[in-house]
């Protein structure tokens, strides 16, 4: 099922049984969400991502940075990350999804697509770091792209665009009933930028 054209406002679960996703759509104007944007291009300490495969270490194109309130340890993909003190955007954006969301975060995970080629297969965030079907608050900046979910039994699909300085919410057992992914596409050229607010477990 697509939604790309409904407009819910952080007021309907998008998922039809086993857990909770909510879009609030665009959170700012375009002036702003190209503020944060152009902000976190520049500010962030982006890395190549890794992961150990197979015993065999890779290196993303994708490029990633872990940030929190203290310096938590992070572990998937068989690799471990330390966060980096909030940047002062980091906590700007920090306090607009808690405060759209009621929610409260300690640490934010963020990824760089340089252009449509670019993506994440399926998977769902269910690493013991994390607290259980905690919230995943997650803000989009850049190119719009497609993001979908399938559920793990079922396999029923369903999909949305996110939108340049957006805000989509996962929680509840979404984790460990759906899996989601940021399909690739030739379509886009420009970049994506994509912060997920987490609470790691401490």
């Amino acid at each position: 099922m697509d939604l790309f054209n409904t407009e819910f406002k952080g007021s309907q679960n998008l998922l039809p049984y086993g857990g909770t996703v909510l879009y609030y759509g665009k959170l700012m104007p375009p002036q702003k969400a190209n503020h944060y944007l152009n902000a976190l291009l520049d500010k962030i300490e982006w890395k190549n991502d890794e992961a150990i495969i197979l015993g065999k270490h890779i290196f993303t194109k994708r490029k990633v940075a872990w940030y929190g309130d203290l310096d938590f340890e992070y572990t998937y993909s068989n690799t471990t990350k330390r966060a980096l003190p909030w940047t002062t955007e980091l906590l700007e954006l920090k306090a607009i999804a808690e405060e759209k969301t009621s929610e409260t975060f300690n640490s934010c995970l963020l990824n760089l697509y340089h252009s449509g080629d670019e993506g994440m297969a399926w998977h769902s965030d269910g690493e013991k770091d994390l607290k259980k079907n905690g919230a995943i608050g997650s803000l989009s900046f850049g190119a719009e792209r497609k993001f979908s979910f399938k559920h793990k039994q079922t396999k029923e699909n369903i999909s949305l665009i996110l939108e340049h300085g957006s805000l989509l919410v996962m929680k509840d057992a979404t984790q460990t009933n759906w899996l989601h992914r940021l399909p690739p596409t030739k379509l886009v050229h420009k970049p994506r930028v994509n912060l997920t607010f987490r609470t790691i477990v401490t």
